[in-house]
């Protein structure tokens, strides 16, 4: 079934709202940042801040709110999302004003990643909400659909534990696969060119996640929580985030071990960071951008929807994260055409909503239930 909640329309004020609150939340949030660095940002970004322009960025997300509330108070009927955004960028500049000059970090072991999640959050925001708006591939699905506040939660958990997950998933690799002799092995991987080495690092990664990813959906109580992840029936730049701790876990390790133990350099690890996140962001995006033959060299909504898809001619299939070669080597590339799938999730196969109810779920729901809800996929 597909949702046919009316979309968002240009020139109701409601767009314009919605803006204006939420770029409002948005600069309230690097101001809670700047006031409590220890606490709320994460220590790996923190060289890289520079304090004047997180200053000016934080005044242009206000001016811009404040820009797109009155805008929102002449266009719309009801004029609570300009009154809201006016009182948050009011309590924003207040607070704002006796901000402290600066003193010293204390490293705590353990950091909440607002920093992090309101980055994201942003850049996403700007890049994929545009793109949802005037191309998108299913022009009933609202950006508010049933579901979006079960996404936006798991899109909040994921970023503010960020650092809580690094340490899980680093923890084998910095135990497990240290002082074994990799030290010529990884020099030689540091040496190789920028760019050859992103591509080893994307390949190596894609090759070690995809095995996961195959597991996750064949081991029946493994498919307990991955299907947490397919239970979404609106595919959209949010969706993506809608993955069960557990399954979270193992698949980052997984695909963040072998980039730890090759060793690959500093950059390349980053800019890796940055494409996944990224990719993973395009892939479950409401678009229907035409890539072309781009389709075949790296993974694409349209790749990506057909794994979501409830049709069974396309179920276990299009496993892979960022190169749709890889299904193709190992016979699990479902070729698309020019198609798109009617609709996804799981079918008639209930799942309870909300959060805390898709956390719990898999550690209890019957066995034998998880092993026929397997075979029918």
């Amino acid at each position: 079934m597909t949702n046919e909640s009316p979309r968002l329309k240009i020139g109701e004020g409601k767009i314009s709202g919605y803006l204006s609150v939420f770029l409002a939340i948005v600069s309230l949030g690097f101001v809670i940042c700047a006031y409590f660095p220890d606490t709320f940002t994460t220590k790996d970004f923190r060289k890289i801040y520079n304090p004047q322009i997180v200053k000016w960025s934080i005044l242009g997300a206000l001016i811009l709110s404040f820009v797109f509330a009155f805008t929102s108070f002449i266009l719309s009927k009801k004029k609570r999302y300009g009154f809201t955004s006016t009182l948050i960028i009011a309590a924003t500049i207040l607070i704002g004003t006796a901000l402290p000059e600066g003193s010293g970090i204390q490293d705590k072991t353990f950091t909440i990643g607002l920093d992090w999640l309101l980055i994201d959050v942003l850049v996403s925001a700007i890049v994929f909400i545009p793109i949802e708006l005037f191309l998108p591939k299913r022009l009933n699905q609202t950006k508010f659909h049933e579901e979006w506040r079960t996404d936006l939660v798991y899109f909040i958990v994921s970023h503010l534990f960020i650092q809580i997950i690094g340490v899980i998933v680093q923890f084998p690799a910095t135990t497990m696969f240290a002082n074994i002799g990799l030290e010529s092995f990884q020099n030689t991987i540091q040496s190789i060119p920028f760019l050859p080495q992103l591509f080893v690092a994307l390949l190596v990664s894609d090759l070690f996640q995809y095995t996961a990813h195959y597991f996750f959906h064949k081991i029946p109580y493994l498919w307990r929580f991955h299907a947490v992840h397919h239970s979404t029936k609106n595919l959209d730049w949010l969706a993506g985030s809608r993955t069960h701790f557990f399954d979270l876990v193992v698949v980052r390790s997984m695909s963040f071990i072998p980039i730890y133990v090759c060793g690959f350099d500093s950059s390349v690890f980053f800019t890796y960071i940055v494409i996944v996140s990224f990719q993973a962001v395009l892939a479950h995006a409401n678009t229907r951008i035409n890539f072309g033959f781009l389709k075949y060299v790296f993974v694409t909504p349209q790749f990506h929807h057909w794994h979501h898809s409830d049709d069974p001619k396309a179920y276990d299939k299009n496993f892979a994260i960022h190169f749709p070669f890889i299904d193709m080597i190992f016979g699990t590339y479902y070729d698309q055409g020019t198609d798109w799938p009617e609709s996804t999730g799981l079918g008639d196969v209930h799942y309870p909503k909300g959060f805390s109810k898709q956390f719990v779920y898999p550690f209890v729901k019957n066995p034998q239930e998880d092993l026929e809800n397997a075979s029918e996929r």
